[in-house]
């Protein structure tokens, strides 16, 4: 039986993989468990994981897992009997995709992390259980308003400059300069971003996550929900098709969706690889100084409330002058109607939809219902993907409508930046990416079309049928 095989035994049997700084490789440790685990409750456990493996919104929030952890204690009781796994969502107080056990004979539960080979971050746990215990009580201390202003401030700034990172990837990849996309075309413009913004997830979102959470947490959500989300966008992409299928073009429609996933797939796959490889070379060049490794991540790390106001004011004066700055531009460039006063436009109304993505992001790994039917859908991510593509297919429908100047200066601003930073590929691939890893690979398929088939369905209803039969051009 190979290396994976024995891992996915030991994941389902309790003997879970948790990340050591002795040594170059991972070491094995044994959680112990008294007892085996349901099928369908560890059916659960997966079910959970995959659905939160791109974002969890404002769930991540220290705070957020302190005020909601005391009533899964209670569910935790009522459920545990002698060694059954459970699934601990990310609001809990430990780190995400941990789980809780019951130990048989001290009557207490206790956490062990089932993390897969794939995200375990060895340096990351070196920097968390470096000065843990220091760590825990600073953020207790950090009140939660200040918490959730920092986030938003981070969500912002990082929102901001990934709305800037996909138009300059556009005008790049373009038809100015490489000439390599353009929107008559299944390699449409924002496939370079979507595919840079899931490379970079591989690095930021999965292997190096943990170390990034251990210097801020505020810095790991913005960098993975703020820059990369926006700079990768769901609701461009579906629209590039639709405006295909509207000119009878349906293969070439139907092409573009495959190639985009393709890509975008692999994109984070070749991402996870090389970040693994930049992280093995790391450990050869630092090898015997692990101390160094800490003492650097302890310098940095924002782990009181000091930092975070001492972070919070430079966010703010950060922002101010991105607002200060695209004001004066949108203001001169405005009635010239140039992509220019779009991008500034956009890049104005971006945080609101990064926020509203965050938002959204919380209700991924919950399920349906009380009952919590369908966990393994993020329907955060999906609400937030096909809400997008429909509002865009709507306000396109208008921008032809009206044809003028100002109006397609703001319609086409709203769509870059508010439902370009709204949707996002990054995340959603980080989800397909997890469930095709999972024991049931088919779910990322479902849940890849799912999304494509109800934002290109609405989008047909909302935006091509008033075309065909108004003759907008």
């Amino acid at each position: 039986m190979d290396h994976k095989t024995n891992d996915l035994e030991e994941r389902r049997s309790g003997s879970f993989g948790r990340s050591s700084s002795a040594g170059s490789s991972l070491r094995r440790r044994s959680c112990g468990l008294p007892g085996p685990v349901p099928p369908q409750m560890d059916d659960d456990i997966e079910s959970e994981t995959v659905s939160q493996a791109g974002d969890i919104g404002d769930r991540a929030l220290h705070s957020n897992r302190i005020s909601e952890s005391s009533s899964f204690h209670l569910s935790v009781d009522n459920v545990l009997d002698n060694g059954v796994v459970v699934p601990i969502p990310e609001n809990s107080l430990l780190k995400p995709h941990e789980i809780w056990f019951r130990d048989a004979t001290a009557n207490t539960v206790s956490p062990a992390s089932p993390l897969p080979l794939e995200i375990i971050s060895p340096l990351s746990s070196d920097a968390m259980v470096y000065s843990a215990d220091k760590d825990e009580d600073n953020k207790k201390e950090l009140p939660w308003l200040v918490e959730y202003i920092s986030c938003l401030i981070h969500l912002a700034v990082l929102g901001i400059l990934g709305a800037l990172t996909r138009y300059l990837l556009q005008k790049l990849f373009g038809p100015g300069v490489a000439s390599l996309t353009s929107n008559q075309s299944i390699l449409y413009l924002d496939l370079p971003s979507n595919m840079a913004g899931s490379f970079l997830m591989g690095w930021w979102g999965v292997v190096f996550k943990g170390d990034i959470s251990s210097v801020s947490d505020q810095l790991a959500i913005g960098l993975t929900t703020g820059y990369l989300g926006s700079l990768t966008t769901f609701s461009g992409w579906n629209q590039k098709m639709l405006d295909l299928s509207v000119d009878g073009q349906w293969v070439f429609s139907v092409l573009g969706f495959l190639i985009g996933l393709f890509l975008a797939a692999y994109s984070i796959i070749f991402g996870v690889e090389t970040a693994k490889g930049f992280r093995w070379l790391l450990k050869r060049l630092n090898s015997g100084g692990k101390r160094g490794i800490l003492r650097s991540s302890g310098n940095w790390r924002v782990d009181s409330c000091k930092r975070h106001l001492a972070v919070m004011v430079v966010g703010m004066l950060i922002l101010g002058l991105l607002y200060s700055l695209c004001g004066i531009l949108e203001k001169r460039e405005f009635q010239s109607g140039s992509s220019e006063a779009q991008l500034w436009l956009g890049c104005m109304v971006a945080p609101l939809g990064v926020w509203i993505r965050w938002w959204l992001a919380r209700f991924n790994g919950r399920g349906l219902g009380k009952a919590g039917l369908f966990k393994w859908v993020p329907f955060g991510t999906l609400i937030a993907n096909v809400s997008a593509a429909s509002v865009m297919a709507g306000l396109s429908t208008l921008q032809k409508a009206v044809d003028s100047k100002n109006c397609d200066t703001i319609v086409t601003g709203i769509e870059f930046g508010f439902l370009g930073c709204l949707s996002t590929v990054s995340t959603f691939i980080a989800e397909f990416n997890a469930m095709r890893e999972s024991h049931h690979p088919w779910r990322a398929y479902a849940y890849a079309m799912l999304t494509i088939f109800l934002s290109f369905g609405l989008g047909t209803l909302i935006y091509s049928v008033p075309v065909w039969t108004k003759g907008y051009d």
